[in-house]
């Protein structure tokens, strides 16, 4: 795992780095469902550890039924583990002095049927808010998602589009050290969906915290610092975008001036000659460019996408090993 990010504390002449305390920990979670009288038990997570860094974009990934809402309902106070525990900003799951300096947008927004400007009012005053801060921050939100036009309108009768951008607004009223967004663009078109991957880089950019579940790979992809992949209730790889990405074991090599078909590979446009080596074979395939009179351009691991990673981790054929993989 990364090292979490570092503070200064300076003393004298002197600075000594400090780690900052994880915003959201899991601790080997269990939860299971079902009772005496269901008949059955159904397990949503099964020893499951996580830690989300201060100043993070963490991406949470998983198919259906993989664990992911469980996890944030946990986090968010809305159940209890069965067994475990867990702590948010520093306190134990379900500490109500926690809620106000978390922005929550749920996979489902639910809004009371109310004008817009007045509904994102209302979280902000649910928050703790007060005027002039609340004016300015209700202002803030209005703006940021393009909401101005549509402030007096009844949010009973937006589409599900514009219902998750006055979602969002309600998450980010408050200025949360912490956001915690399940799908958040899931229902946006694709320019409501670059703008709100902007804004979460801003967040990131201005200290915020944001523990991000999706099934928009491409987006986790390009926002995201780290990610966690979830699998039947077990988290099944976690790394930062790069280390899962890139493949060790593999290597491509872009060369110059040597022959076509000196390699089982293709030709770019510019003559550049581009082929894929295993790790153990880059040395020997370098030096037999360099005595070909050729020239190494690129070397570098192959990158795979998130795509291929998450269905080799989740498909049903997966091994036992990767569904029960260390991190």
């Amino acid at each position: 795992m990364p090292v979490p990010p570092l503070c200064k504390l300076q003393i004298s002449n002197y600075k000594f780095p400090i780690a900052l305390p994880p915003v959201l920990e899991y601790e080997h979670i269990v939860k299971r469902y079902g009772g005496p009288f269901s008949g059955r038990k159904v397990t949503a997570l099964e020893d499951f550890s996580l830690t989300v860094n201060q100043g993070e974009i963490l991406g949470f990934l998983g198919p259906n039924g993989a664990g992911k809402t469980t996890s944030i309902h946990l986090a968010m106070g809305f159940m209890r583990p069965t067994s475990g525990a867990g702590r948010l900003l520093g306190r134990p799951f379900g500490d109500a002095r926690t809620r106000r300096r978390i922005g929550f947008l749920a996979e489902n927004v639910a809004l009371y049927h109310r004008k817009t400007a007045k509904i994102i009012r209302f979280y902000g005053a649910l928050n703790g808010l007060r005027d002039p801060h609340l004016n300015r921050a209700v202002r803030e939100v209005l703006d940021t998602l393009e909401l101005n036009e549509v402030r007096d309108r009844n949010v009973g009768k937006f589409s599900r589009g514009m219902m998750q951008r006055v979602g969002l607004a309600q998450a980010l009223v408050n200025d949360p050290e912490l956001l915690v967004l399940d799908e958040p663009t899931s229902a946006l078109d694709p320019l409501g969906r670059v703008a709100v991957r902007e804004l979460l880089l801003r967040a990131r950019a201005a200290g915020k915290t944001i523990f991000l579940s999706s099934h928009l790979l491409s987006e986790i992809e390009s926002v995201c610092d780290r990610i966690a992949i979830m699998n039947r209730g077990r988290l099944v790889r976690l790394g930062t975008t790069g280390e899962l990405l890139e493949r060790a074991d593999l290597s491509e090599i872009i060369a110059r001036g040597i022959d076509a078909v000196a390699f089982a590979g293709e030709v770019t446009d510019q003559g550049f000659v581009r082929f894929r080596v295993s790790a153990a074979q880059q040395r020997s395939a370098i030096e037999r460019v360099w005595a070909m009179g050729g020239e190494i351009v690129y070397v570098n691991p192959v990158r795979r996408s998130l795509e291929e990673i998450f269905l080799e981790l989740t498909q049903p054929a997966a091994t036992s090993d990767q569904r029960s993989a260390t991190p």
